[in-house]
């Protein structure tokens, strides 16, 4: 009696196991696609931002006046800090 109890419970926690297995895989493919997603967006993000640094920069060296020249160089030095 034991036996046959023993080997339909056994069945049923194995494929609970397994079910349990697969639920923290699909966890951790979950986590690692966030993950790059979220690396995907910062790069492009860094990569618009050096865009809009260089598209800065060309502004400044058009600007035909010196002082204005100088003066956005420097607002640009102290705005890099940030």
């Amino acid at each position: 009696m034991f036996k046959a109890l023993f080997s339909k419970l056994a069945g049923w926690l194995g494929l609970l196991g397994g079910l349990a297995l697969a639920a923290l895989a699909l966890l951790q493919v979950g986590r690692r696609q966030g993950r790059a997603q979220a690396e995907q967006k910062q790069y492009e993000a860094d990569l618009s931002a050096g865009e809009v640094g260089r598209d800065a920069a060309e502004t400044i060296e058009r600007l035909g006046d010196d002082a204005v020249r100088d003066r956005a160089r420097k607002r640009m030095r102290d705005t890099r800090g940030r």
